[in-house]
């Protein structure tokens, strides 16, 4: 199936409808002083991309298509990229779905893949908002041996319940504990998770997290700036040993988190202020995005034609 368009007509029985075969990615386009448009680190994306097509029994993009998909929306859609210094960026979301019709339990035969891109701000709303987490033990974002390390539509579906309890509760978001203990911490409905200790920066290791991007990034500069990092199981009584708790990812960039709330106590980390390595990594990656400070990792890949 192919579409230039942006609506798509699929048949009633269209295997993502009934049996969940849908995954995406995220990933975002910077205009740099020179101009140009850059895509960050859009090849690890594409490598993500076929991990989730795997594990859900879905048909692999190759990494060829994959970049020519993302470069040809973001080239077709150049006029909507933000201009450099204006604090926006080019949100790119790569789909991929089933799309034949089965009645029974089968992989789809036919599969549709499409990119579509929004120029857009911050993830949560307003910088000056606090980020306060709401740790739930009754509920289960994915299976220790399921699909939560891939981008699947369906770990975001079985999010969404905490997301909008959450936010009722006047909270910004869920944050998971381990399916199986509930005694270590998971990620957020929409966000890896880090925290900092000392001259520690420590991440979360579970096989039900999402190998975030952002989160390899954060991990990197941490070294850069000369901190330990350490990557394993965190448990939730450690909360109140932390310095810093960040959250990370494409959509959220990093961000302090100012409180966590678990078993109707309060942890406090405090404001942007209160959190000086975690706003140092956020600066260094954001500069690094927009071409604003050196590449040495080869992270932002030109868009031809921009």
């Amino acid at each position: 199936m192919v579409t230039s368009g942006a609506d798509v007509t699929l048949p009633l029985a269209a295997v993502c409808l009934h049996y969940g075969q849908a995954i995406f990615e995220g990933l975002k386009g910077f205009e740099h002083p020179d101009g140009t448009v850059h895509v960050f680190r859009p090849r690890d994306n594409a490598g993500r991309f076929r991990r989730s097509a795997l594990k859900l029994a879905m048909e692999p993009v190759p990494e060829e298509l994959f970049l020519e998909g993302v470069f040809l929306a973001v080239r077709n859609n150049r006029r909507f990229v933000p201009e450099c210094g204006a604090g926006g960026s080019l949100y790119i979301r790569p789909v991929e779905i089933g799309v034949s019709a089965e009645l029974g339990l089968k992989p789809s035969r036919e599969y549709l893949f499409a990119v579509f891109v929004v120029p857009v701000g911050s993830y949560f709303a307003g910088r000056g908002v606090p980020v306060r987490l709401l740790v739930r033990e009754d509920l289960d974002r994915a299976a220790p041996q399921g699909i939560g390390d891939v981008k699947a539509a369906a770990n975001y579906a079985a999010s969404l319940r905490g997301t909008v309890d959450a936010k009722a509760r006047g909270y910004t978001e869920v944050l998971y504990t381990d399916a199986r203990t509930k005694r270590f911490l998971d990620e957020s409905g929409a966000s890896n998770l880090f925290a900092v200790r000392g001259a520690t920066l420590i991440t979360p290791a579970s096989p039900s997290i999402l190998p975030g991007i952002t989160r390899l990034c954060v991990q990197q500069l941490a070294r850069d700036m000369g901190l330990l990092v350490e990557d394993r199981p965190v448990s939730v009584d450690e909360l109140p040993s932390f310095d810093e708790v960040g959250l990370s990812g494409t959509a959220a960039g990093i961000i302090p988190v100012h409180s966590i709330t678990y078993r109707e106590e309060e942890i406090v980390f405090g404001d942007r202020a209160a959190a000086p390595i975690t706003t140092r990594l956020s600066a260094m990656l954001t500069a690094i995005q927009r071409g604003e400070a050196a590449d040495a990792y080869g992270w932002c890949e030109a868009v031809p034609g921009t």
